[in-house]
This record gives structure tokens, C-alpha cells and sequence, in this order.
């Protein structure tokens, strides 16, 4: 890479790290903060199902106006509307305000997060394009690792001190944006977007199905799914099976975090390099796959902890490679592309959680069970569809021939 496209792509790295973080430090506060306002487990699934499900409503439109409009637009009023989310939960204590809060935070990463992985796309070559989205999904993993621990400190100084620091750092993030990130895409560019794309959103979305990138935005849906399904309930496991304390589960958490900040940092785009994204998606379903099996079988704190490392592992070097993959079917929809990524990851963090927990309470084992069926049907699928794609690929090369 160019010593300009190191810039900008640091410049995404921060915005994203920022984002993801600053939403990170409320969470470890949050279940006491709501017994204060005497709210408990159902306020606190809707926070999380309120938040995802605005995602999913806008990320479609989002990444449509991101090819029209630009990505420097969206990615900063994204920020801006992650701002005033936060600063609307650090100023109310009606449950009905934080639920507002959540629909308008919700907006704001339907609008930054399909912006940022276009803007990836525009400032790197298809070569280069696996290592720039590993790039921002490390950032990613960091703001999941760093948020929550900064939360905890923060937390000693008062409960609503986190909601106030969450605000004010994206505030930065906000005007840090408008001083230094330029726009990916040339004037002209987003004219023709805007005078082509004529065809309604609601057709569009329905003709994601038929599109070359649609296998990958399945795998990202059961991909989401299945990281959300566990993550909800290993608390619940871990404590219940293995006795675990709260800190047990913390550095569970932070060194799978950790763990992934590495592998997306170093590891993913060599791996790409050398094997393809077809091979590694693959491989590392089955790993994921194979995870959820061990799960099922993990009779200690420490095996379900190295389970945990396996199935975190497998997910993180699957989501970088997801959006490259989806990135370079994309052809000049890239900003609608990564819209509609966004929006079938949040189906996947909505339903995720919510029948996760439905199925604990008739067996603790059935989500682990449930995600195992998903994650083997989801890679004879991409097997299949790879198998179809090369196949296609041959026939027209023989045409031309």
C-alpha cells in the first residue's frame, strides 16, 4: 500500500475503533445502571434487539446512499447520530428515552458501517482489499476488547460517568472525521449513481437473492447468528456448568478479543494470499462448526475455554474475508452491498440472542446444538455454490475460447 492509502485506511481504523468502543465502555455498567431505574433482563434485551433491529431496517438505504452520496457523508453523520445517541442516554433516565437512544444509535451504525467497508473498497485494489477490511475488523475486535475495560474504571467515578465519556469520545470522533477524512469517490461518480439508480429499494433488496454475493451475505447471517447465539449465553453456561466468577468470564472474553485483534492483524491476509477466500471460508466454517461440536462435549472451565478460542478464532478471520468477498462481487455497488452485509448481519444479531435464550431455558445445551446444524448446512452451502461459480467461470472461458 501507497503512503496515502495507509493514512486513510488508519483514519477508518480509528473512526471504527472509536465507534465500536465507546459503545463497549457502557456495557459492563449497564445491567446495574438499569436496576437503578428499576429495569431489568427484558429492558436489557431490548436494548440490544432495538439497536440491531434499526440497523437492519436502514442498512439497506444506508449503503444505497453511500454510493450516491458519498462515503465521507454518511460515515460522518453515522458518528453524529452515535453521538447524540450516547449523550441522549447520559441525560434521561426514562426507560422510553433509552429505548429512543437506542433506535437513533442504531441508525448511526446502519449509516458508519457499510460506509467504511465501501470506503475500504475504493481505496484498495482487489489484491489489496483482504488485508484493508482485516485492518478495520481488528480495529473492531480492539474497540470490543479496550471499550469494556475502560467502562469497569470508569464505573468507580459513577454509574451514568461511562454514558458521559462514550459520548464525549465519539464527539471527537465526530469533528476528527470532518478535519481529516476526504471523500473516496469522485463527484462525478456519485452523479452517476444517482441519476442510474433509479430502480426502487424495496425491489433491490429482493433481488439480493439473485445476486453473485448473496451465498456470502447467507454465510454472514449464520455467521452472526451463531457468534450471538453463544456470546448470550456463555455467561449463563460457564457460570452454571463450571461454577465460573465474573472474572473468569471477563478473561474469557478479553483474550478471545485479544486473540482476534492479533489474527486479523497479521494472519487473515496471508491466509487469503495464499489459499484464496473461497478455501479459507471453507475451512474455517468447518473450524467454527467443529467448535460448536467440541462445545457439547467440554467437561471443564479450561476445555470450554479452549472450545471458545476455537469458535472466536474461526469468526474472526471468516468476517474480514466475508466482506472482501462480497466486496469484489460487487462491482460498483459497493456502498449498497456492504448496506445489505450490514443488514443481514443484524437479522443475525437479532435472532441470534433471542432464540438463543428461548432454547436455554428448555436446554442448555440446544443453542450450542442449533448453531452446530446451521454452521454444516451453511458449508455444504458455500461447498455447493463455489463448486457452481467455478463451474460457470469454465463454460465462459471456453465460450471466449
Amino acid at each position: 500500500m501507497t503512503g496515502e492509502q495507509r493514512k486513510k485506511l488508519i483514519i477508518l481504523m480509528i473512526n471504527m475503533f472509536i465507534t465500536i468502543g465507546s459503545f463497549g465502555i457502557v456495557i459492563p455498567i449497564l445491567p446495574a445502571y438499569l436496576a437503578s431505574i428499576n429495569q431489568g433482563g427484558t429492558a436489557a434485551g431490548l436494548m440490544i434487539a432495538i439497536f440491531a433491529g434499526a440497523q437492519l431496517v436502514f442498512s439497506p438505504v444506508a449503503g444505497k446512499w453511500a454510493d450516491q452520496y458519498g462515503r465521507r457523508k454518511m460515515i460522518i453523520y453515522g458518528l453524529i447520530l452515535l453521538t447524540a445517541s450516547m449523550f441522549i442516554f447520559y441525560g434521561f433516565n426514562s426507560i422510553w428515552m433509552l429505548y429512543v437512544s437506542r433506535v437513533i444509535g442504531g441508525i448511526g451504525a446502519a449509516l458508519l458501517v457499510p460506509a467504511i467497508f465501501a470506503y475500504v473498497a475504493d481505496i484498495t485494489t482487489l489484491e489489496q482489499r483482504a488485508k484493508g477490511n482485516s485492518f478495520v475488523s481488528a480495529a473492531m475486535s480492539l474497540g470490543v476488547v479496550v471499550g469494556p475495560g475502560i467502562g469497569g474504571f470508569l464505573a468507580e467515578y459513577g454509574l451514568k460517568m461511562p454514558f458521559l465519556i462514550s459520548a464525549l469520545v465519539s464527539l471527537v470522533a465526530v469533528f476528527f472525521s470532518i478535519a481529516v477524512l476526504k471523500e473516496s469517490r469522485s463527484e462525478e461518480q456519485m452523479a452517476t449513481m444517482q441519476i442510474a439508480d433509479e430502480e426502487p429499494m424495496v425491489k433491490k433488496i429482493a433481488r439480493s437473492v439473485k445476486m453473485p454475493y448473496f451465498v456470502p451475505l447467507i454465510i454472514t447471517l449464520v455467521m452472526s447468528f451463531g457468534l450471538m447465539s453463544y456470546e448470550s449465553v456463555l455467561g449463563l453456561f460457564v457460570d452454571h456448568q463450571f461454577n465460573a466468577t465474573p472474572k473468569d468470564i471477563a478473561i474469557m472474553i478479553t483474550t478471545t478479543g485479544v486473540i482476534s485483534v492479533i489474527v486479523q492483524l497479521f494472519i487473515v491476509d496471508r491466509l487469503v494470499t495464499k489459499f484464496g477466500e473461497g478455501t479459507i471460508l471453507n475451512i474455517f466454517i468447518a473450524l467454527a462448526a467443529a467448535g460448536f461440536l467440541l462445545s457439547l462435549f467440554a467437561a471443564s472451565y479450561v476445555l470450554f475455554f479452549g472450545v471458545t478460542l476455537i469458535i472466536f478464532l474461526a469468526t474472526s478471520i471468516l468476517r474480514p474475508v466475508l466482506n472482501t468477498l462480497i466486496s469484489k462481487l460487487a462491482g460498483n455497488e459497493q456502498g449498497f452491498a456492504m448496506g445489505m452485509n450490514n443488514m443481514y448481519m443484524s437479522i443475525g444479531n437479532v435472532l441470534g440472542p433471542t432464540i438463543a435464550g428461548i432454547l436455554y431455558d428448555v436446554d442448555m445445551t440446544y443453542p450450542f446444538i442449533l448453531g452446530l446444524v446451521f454452521l454444516v448446512i451453511t458449508l455444504f452451502t458455500s461447498i455447493n455454490w463455489q463448486r457452481k461459480s467455478l463451474r460457470g467461470k469454465t463454460a465462459v472461458k471456453m465460450q471466449r475460447s
